[in-house]
């Protein structure tokens, strides 16, 4: 007999050809309507001992409450957030979460987003492919990177390899988090607003949730200040979005690049209207490969606890 497993949400399709090899499979995430999602819980609920999930599935009491037989979700992103980690425990429910498989793309994605918001790229291709640079001469002058500061909020796995990158770059490198780092020699700041006045550029790579709501608030943004750039690959949760968009209006920070937004996948139609923003539509992980791979922990995962060993990326 093949385990039962449900499925919240899809991994690629070569890594779904190996489910449905492997495992009876309760299609959750092909429910049409109410109805349906509720005839499939019905019929899950006592069977699946695993489910598979990622960062855009809301996994709350009501949904557990309908899973009794539930002790493991396998998450195909980095990010849980919507996911009620407390009751989990409580429920002696595991999670496994994808992070190994997507640090270097989201934190490439991190050092694109910092260069074409500080070197004002969107804005510089529209100069030349609109004839501006002939009819109004040489596009204005932007902001250095070699020499000046990065600050990064929350110094995890995608953290530290934003700061070696930057590095790279030439760039100095400062953090803030909930605690010093032990082996770290990069400048640790106790105070977010501190960390913000010191850095050319902030960038957030902590996790999102009610712990890091708003993180990210006016007054960090005013101690970034006019000569100052901002980037989230994070969660929209963490910056107060209407002060964010107030900032880069008014002038009192000089640029953005955002990979995520408070309401997704339609972000504040506000951010449009600005020059002095780079959006990205919530896809730092979106090659073909890292998906690829994240799919494939997400299998190892299942395959470990199906097989009464060691989960490899165990969240709690």
């Amino acid at each position: 007999m093949k385990p039962d497993v449900l499925v919240a949400y899809p991994l690629r399709p070569r890594q779904m050809a190996v489910l449905e090899e492997r495992y009876t499979l309760h299609r959750l995430d092909l429910a049409a309507d109410e109805a349906m999602r509720a005839a499939v819980l019905a019929k899950a609920g006592p069977l699946c001992r695993a489910m598979v999930v990622n960062g855009h599935v809301t996994v709350d009491k009501a949904l557990l409450d309908q899973l009794p037989a539930l002790k493991l979700a396998v998450c195909s992103s980095a990010g849980f957030d919507r996911m009620d980690l407390a009751e989990m425990v409580r429920r002696q429910i595991r999670l496994t979460n994808t992070s190994d498989a997507l640090v270097d793309e989201v934190a490439n994605m991190a050092v694109l987003l910092a260069l074409a918001a500080r070197r004002q790229l969107v804005r510089a291709d529209a100069y030349a492919r609109t004839g501006e640079w002939g009819r109004s001469g040489m596009f204005p002058l932007t902001a250095a990177t070699a020499g000046s500061q990065a600050g990064i909020v929350g110094l995890g796995k995608i953290g530290l390899a934003i700061a070696t990158r930057l590095q790279a770059l030439g760039m100095r490198i400062g953090y803030f988090g909930r605690r010093r780092k032990e082996g770290v020699d990069y400048p640790f700041f106790a105070d977010l607003a501190g960390l913000a006045a010191w850095s050319d550029v902030l960038l957030v790579a902590t996790p999102g949730g009610p712990e890091t709501e708003g993180l990210i608030s006016a007054s960090v943004l005013a101690a970034l200040g006019p000569e100052g750039t901002f980037v989230n690959v994070s969660r929209g949760s963490v910056v107060d979005e209407t002060a964010l968009i107030g900032a880069l209006q008014r002038g009192e920070i000089a640029s953005a690049g955002l990979d995520v937004y408070w309401n997704e996948p339609d972000p504040d139609p506000a951010f449009a209207a600005l020059r002095n923003v780079v959006l990205y539509p919530h896809h730092a992980s979106g090659t073909v490969e890292t998906r690829d791979r994240m799919a494939e922990l997400t299998l190892g995962n299942l395959a470990a606890f199906f097989a009464g060993e060691p989960l490899l990326t165990p969240v709690n």
